[in-house]
C-alpha cells in the first residue's frame, strides 16, 4: 500500500482579504465617529496601509479591518502589523499579509511531529511548506489533529490530502 500523505501551507485567499478591506472602508466612511478624522484604509502595493490623525484613531480603523478579516475567514495569525508611526499631521499604521511557512516556524512544526505524532508519521521541509507522509491514514488524522492544537505564529491549513 501506498503511503497516504497531505501538506501544511499558510495561505490568505487574496479575494477575501481585498473584500474585508472594502467593507472596513465603507464601515470607515459611514461611520460617524470617523468623521473629519482623516480615517482611512487602502492597500498600498502589496502592503495595507491604514492612516488617521490619531494613533488612537489609527489603532480603531484597524481593530475594524481586523473584524471584517475574522467575520470572512482570515486568521489575523496571517496578519503582521507594524507599530503606528507619525507622518506629518496623521499617523500610520503598515500591515501585510503573512504567506507561507517561514524556516523558523517549520522547524518548529517538524520537531512537533517527530516528538507528539505517532510513530509511523514522517514530515519534510519543502519550501514554505511542510509535506507529512505516513502509511496510516488514521495517523494522519491524529497529527493533523496535534498541529491545530499547536501554538504557532501562522495560521496552518492542510491541503492535497492523498
Amino acid at each position: 500500500m501506498a503511503d497516504s500523505s497531505f501538506d501544511v501551507v499558510s495561505k490568505v485567499d487574496k479575494m477575501e482579504a481585498n473584500n474585508a478591506l472594502n467593507q472596513a472602508k465603507k464601515e470607515i466612511e459611514q461611520r460617524y465617529d470617523f468623521k473629519g478624522v482623516g480615517a482611512s484604509i487602502d492597500w498600498s502595493g502589496d502592503k495595507i496601509l491604514v492612516k488617521a490623525d490619531t494613533v488612537e484613531r489609527v489603532k480603531a480603523v484597524l481593530d475594524v479591518f481586523q473584524s471584517k478579516l475574522i467575520k470572512r475567514g482570515i486568521s489575523l495569525k496571517s496578519l503582521k502589523v507594524e507599530d503606528p508611526y507619525p507622518s506629518g499631521k496623521e499617523h500610520r499604521i503598515e500591515a501585510a499579509l503573512k504567506e507561507g511557512i517561514d524556516q523558523e516556524n517549520a522547524k518548529k512544526l517538524n520537531k512537533l511531529i517527530r516528538d507528539e505524532a505517532p510513530r509511523s508519521v514522517k514530515s519534510q521541509i519543502q519550501g514554505e511548506e511542510l509535506r507529512v507522509s505516513s502509511k496510516s491514514r488514521d495517523d494522519l488524522q491524529a497529527t493533523m489533529s496535534i498541529l491545530r492544537a499547536a501554538d504557532v505564529e501562522v495560521d496552518l491549513q492542510f491541503v492535497n490530502f492523498r
